[in-house]
């Protein structure tokens, strides 16, 4: 699905990925779940293009949904994986970079219980550390966000050219806009208010978050 100029929503993978395509090859941002490898290949194959031409992946936390098929995809295309210390070192271990809260819906929970043992990401070592302020040669410039809160390294990535923020769960959206993360899956509230606000300020015209649809006219859409 394409969101803005050689910008593409990877369509049925849980925890949305998105590809970016550059003149020097193919940016992903986030994994998915385990096995989601297979669609994403087949959407990059769609699109002309083949697993060697994915470049880089980006990963702006290491929840399961979102690095899940990262082993997998690195062995297919030999990208390079890059994401925040506190979460690489977490991806290394393979778990999440901080215990999931058990509150919430007890149906979710339940059936997040019933897929771990099933659904575990493979231990993987990140090539390359990113920081807040970096900018990446990606679609005209992709500045690294310090968006810690959801967890205790998350990170967002803002191109200012193609006025595009790609914001993992930081935020999450639904049809009437966007949301902080929820709430038992934060690790810091306060830091994750503080996340949405720094994002707010960008005044990103389309916002593509990890999981609800990507959200256009986003400026005037944040929560308040």
């Amino acid at each position: 699905m394409k969101i803005a100029d050689n910008v593409f929503l990877i369509p049925d993978v849980i925890a949305n990925p998105y590809l970016i395509v550059d003149v020097d090859g193919l940016t992903l941002i986030d994994a998915g779940l385990p096995r989601s490898h297979k669609k994403i290949l087949d959407y990059v194959a769609s699109l002309g293009k083949s697993a060697r031409d994915v470049r880089r992946v980006l990963l702006t936390h290491s929840d399961l949904d979102h690095v899940g098929a990262l082993a997998a995809l690195h062995e297919a295309t030999g990208a390079r994986t890059c994401a925040s210390n506190i979460e690489a070192g977490a991806i290394a271990a393979g778990k999440a970079s901080r215990p999931i809260k058990r509150s919430g819906p007890s149906f979710r929970r339940l059936i997040l219980a019933a897929l771990r043992p099933f659904m575990a990401a493979r231990p993987f070592k990140v090539d390359q550390i990113l920081t807040d302020g970096e900018v990446l040669p990606i679609l005209g410039g992709l500045r690294v966000i310090d968006t810690a809160g959801h967890s205790p390294g998350h990170i967002s990535f803002f191109a200012p050219a193609a006025d595009v923020l790609f914001c993992g769960d930081s935020m999450v959206s639904t049809e009437q806009g966007l949301r902080g993360s929820r709430p038992e899956l934060t690790w810091d509230q306060a830091r994750a208010a503080d996340a949405v606000r720094r994002q707010a300020a960008l005044r990103p015209q389309i916002v593509c978050p990890g999981h609800g649809p990507v959200v256009r006219d986003a400026a005037r859409k944040f929560p308040v």
